[in-house]
């Protein structure tokens, strides 16, 4: 590859780095070039961008974002994912279009906000829920003590209802047979 060509490709691994909410390393061996474009079409359509990289290139460029974990997301053949929004979203197009379409595709490792998630944890955020989800399980856990307070609090007060409206249902009771009593005779 020229020099010039070499500089344009690791200026544009900067400018896609320093965007990134999520980088995806996946071995793209065995593909065909028809798997391969389907792929990519898939993605650019969900938003996210899949691209080929050359890995010193791409070390050079995560140098220069001083992001040093994109360099682990580096070995042998390397294609990326990047993600620009939600960091979940990404992983889990890509797993389920991988097996949709039975593809040889194997994941590698994901970098997400400086940490690097290979293996079960990279198989555990591709089974997350999506953000929305997680949110209203949070709002639900965290609202969950302040209701039982609340009930609690509230419980001797309706006891106390109960107690004090007994005589008065007896007392209205009573009053609705003599009204009877008297219109029947």
């Amino acid at each position: 590859m020229p020099p010039n060509k070499k500089i344009k490709a690791v200026e544009d691994l900067v400018e896609k780095l320093s965007r990134v909410t999520v980088a995806v390393s996946t071995d793209f061996s065995g593909m065909s070039v028809n798997e391969m474009t389907a792929l990519r079409r898939h993605l650019r359509d969900q938003g996210v961008e899949y691209r080929v990289v050359k890995n010193p290139l791409t070390e050079r460029a995560a140098d220069a974002v001083e992001h040093p974990e994109f360099k682990e997301l580096l070995q042998g053949p390397t294609a990326l994912v990047f993600g620009y929004d939600d960091p979940i979203a990404p992983i889990k197009t890509l797993v389920d279009y991988v097996r949709q379409n039975r593809l040889p595709m194997v994941l590698r490792a994901a970098a997400i906000d400086g940490l690097v998630y290979k293996d079960a944890q990279l198989t555990a955020l591709a089974t997350l829920p999506p953000k929305e989800i997680l949110v209203a399980q949070l709002v639900g856990q965290l609202s969950s003590p302040l209701i039982r307070l609340a009930s609690a609090l509230n419980r001797p007060l309706q006891g106390l209802v109960t107690v004090l409206n007994g005589p008065l249902q007896g007392l209205t009771n009573v009053l609705n047979q003599r009204i009877a009593q008297q219109r029947s005779s």
